[in-house]
């Protein structure tokens, strides 16, 4: 070993992973329908899946509301809110649903 190599530290090289296209996993950036449905917990009272549905619709249409460029609680309408539920292809949501989604925005 030279003088030049001892003062170079030493780093340990691991050997690189190639993937092939046939391995890797493709992320989807945006997907054009519903997210995969996985089965929800057992044994909670009836009111706990209403409210859990309407958070998911909510924050479903407030991603959808913010990439279109709706920013602000006040620019979220509930016509506007309605008309992004109508144009995703999901039920309309209620009062109660565009007043989550205008406090997700805020």
């Amino acid at each position: 070993m030279s003088a030049a190599q001892a003062l170079v530290p030493s780093v340990r090289r691991t050997p690189s992973v190639h993937r092939t296209p046939s391995t890797r996993r493709a992320r989807p950036v945006h997907r054009s329908g519903p997210p995969a449905v996985r089965p929800l917990p057992a044994g909670m009272p009836r009111e706990w899946y209403i409210d859990h549905n309407r958070r998911l619709k909510a924050m479903r249409l407030a991603v959808v509301l913010l990439d279109s460029g709706v920013y602000l609680p006040q620019q979220a309408t509930n016509r506007r809110i309605r008309s992004t539920a109508v144009r995703l292809g999901i039920h309309r949501p209620s009062a109660i649903t565009c007043r989550a989604v205008r406090a997700l925005l805020a």
